[in-house]
């Protein structure tokens, strides 16, 4: 049999052998933060295939940018602090609200930074950018009207973003992904999110850190997110991986 046939009688290497394998985790292990493992990563991006099959039928490369993308971050494909959502051939990451609340913590610049949903049965008041928000956690809240978000800096100043349900719903539907994934099952945590992710345009983040935030691909539809060939992101081929 010539060495061509034999190559092609060769089984083609799945998702889960090429994450489980050796040079995955070497080119996770390069961008990694210190505190995480390449071997914890490997076997977390496991488990998010495992969750979502429909990632199998994704195109090899849009699924290993977004994790090399993660791994960049510090954040685990955990399905908490980020998502990896399917749609179409191509896999779409999306941060959640506490993924971005870990990045923006990590700039060194904030004390503390939140976002809160603000529904019809609260008091709430909002002047000169001071948020004052209260609410009566013995009745019902009823319906959601507006979220906000705030960060102390550590000069002392104070951020706020403001934005009404409306606001929150046409940045929704600009999302390739607004009818499903977290949008579908979490819409109160996607809607802090974006609320949040306006605040951060304000905010004294570090190069590194506003590069991150830029990799969420929930609200940049209008952004080309075709994803590098894998020759460029150095992943395993097939042949290597079943050689």
């Amino acid at each position: 049999m010539s060495e061509e046939k034999q190559q092609l009688a060769k089984p083609q290497a799945t998702l889960k052998d090429l994450i489980s394998g050796e040079k995955f985790r070497e080119q996770v292990a390069l961008a990694l933060p210190t505190h995480l493992t390449p071997e914890r990563f490997s076997r977390i991006a496991l488990n998010a295939l495992q969750r979502t099959p429909k990632l199998q039928d994704c195109t090899q490369a849009s699924l290993f940018k977004c994790l090399l993308d993660m791994a960049a971050m510090g954040i685990e494909p955990d399905g908490r602090r980020a998502h990896l959502i399917p749609y179409g051939s191509e896999v779409t990451l999306i941060l959640d609200y506490k993924g971005l609340l870990e990045l923006v913590r990590r700039s060194g610049d904030v004390v503390s930074i939140r976002s809160e949903l603000v529904c019809e049965n609260d008091e709430f008041s909002w002047e000169n950018g001071k948020v004052t928000h209260k609410i009566d956690w013995r009745k019902p809240r009823g319906e959601m009207q507006a979220v906000y978000a705030e960060a102390v800096l550590k000069s002392g100043e104070t951020q706020t973003a403001t934005m009404t349900k409306d606001e929150v719903e046409a940045i929704r539907k600009r999302s390739r992904s607004g009818n499903n994934g977290p949008w579908s099952t979490d819409y109160g945590e996607m809607a802090k999110k974006t609320t949040l992710r306006r605040l951060c345009k304000l905010l004294p983040l570090s190069p590194e850190i506003a590069e991150h935030v830029d990799k969420d691909q929930d609200i940049r539809t209008e952004i080309d997110i075709t994803p590098k060939p894998a020759a460029t992101l150095n992943l395993p081929s097939a042949q290597e991986t079943t050689a």
